[in-house]
């Protein structure tokens, strides 16, 4: 049934995972103690002097659904997280100027009737006065963005505006003609992304959950110079070429990116939807009650000081 309905050749490759008995599952590793709060000094100051938490806009447009652990995300790790929908900087009611950093949620703008996060790129692109907010805030040294899931969609169609993003890809559907939600297990790979700073050798169990995430650069050169920050891998560590350890298909196993600055970065999967070892629907006996994920957004403080 799975091969008339999906991609046969996705249906055969994880007949043939799901047939190793000798498989060995699921196998994080982490290089960090993802129980220490490196943002604590930080926010810790910030009271001491009665200084405001930084602001970051959660950005949302019609059909994002992932805008609430987003926000979670961020206010633990220490910021003001602000509701920011495309409409609200449409009519000028909210303007970019005060934000330390953006974070594009995840979900499905506009349905994806119009491709993968392109109808929410256009809204922006299409608007001389939006194009140039966002691009201003893109060249601001002290200024972050993140993109998740259609967020990452999204920021990919916008890499003209910015800085250092020009290798990114597109992402398309998924080679196995389905949507996949799943747990997949990623490898921090060494890049300048300021959320995954103190990460490269990690390995971390993630949610996926997607129908176009499958990576697709320009060119050959485009995938070399692009900057890999999170690709998909198996137990073993090695780059998941396989379904479903590769729930897309994505070249390379290419599962987020980030800019040449490092303060730009997107991917695919949802960290943002396990701030919590309870979250995972598995992860290993010792864990505390902090997900190393929650790392990323710590970082994210770090870098604002």
């Amino acid at each position: 049934m799975q091969r008339l309905r999906d991609n046969p050749e996705c249906a055969d490759e994880e007949r043939v995972a799901a047939r190793d008995f000798a498989a060995p599952g699921l196998r994080p590793k982490l290089v960090f103690d993802p129980a220490e709060d490196i943002a604590a000094p930080f926010v810790a100051g910030a009271v001491h002097v009665g200084g405001a938490r930084p602001k970051v806009a959660i950005l949302r447009e019609q059909g994002v659904n992932g805008q609430v652990e987003m926000a979670a995300a961020f206010d633990r790790a220490g910021f003001e997280a602000f509701d920011v929908h495309m409409s609200d900087l449409i009519a000028g009611r909210v303007t970019l100027d005060g934000f330390k950093g953006l974070a594009a949620c995840g979900g499905f703008s506009y349905g994806d009737v119009l491709g993968a996060g392109r109808g929410w790129a256009t809204s922006i692109l299409e608007r001389p006065g939006l194009r140039e907010q966002f691009a201003a805030f893109f060249a601001r040294n002290d200024s972050f963005s993140l993109g998740v899931c259609n967020g990452c969609q999204m920021l990919s169609q916008l890499k003209p505006i910015i800085p250092g993003a020009g290798h990114w890809p597109t992402f398309l559907r998924n080679r196995s003609e389905q949507f996949e939600a799943r747990l997949g297990l990623l490898e921090v790979v060494e890049s300048p992304s300021l959320f995954l700073r103190g990460m490269a050798g990690s390995r971390i169990p993630v949610v996926v959950s997607h129908g176009e995430g499958r990576a697709e650069f320009a060119s050959n050169l485009d995938q070399t110079a692009a900057r890999t920050a999170l690709r998909y891998v198996e137990a073993d560590g090695t780059p998941a070429t396989r379904y479903p350890a590769n729930p897309n298909g994505s070249a390379g196993a290419t599962a987020g990116l980030t800019s040449e600055d490092g303060r730009a970065t997107i991917l695919m999967p949802h960290p943002e939807r396990t701030l919590r070892t309870a979250n995972l629907s598995w992860a290993p006996a010792g864990w505390g009650e902090d997900s190393p994920w929650l790392r990323m957004f710590r970082n994210a403080r770090v870098f604002v000081g």
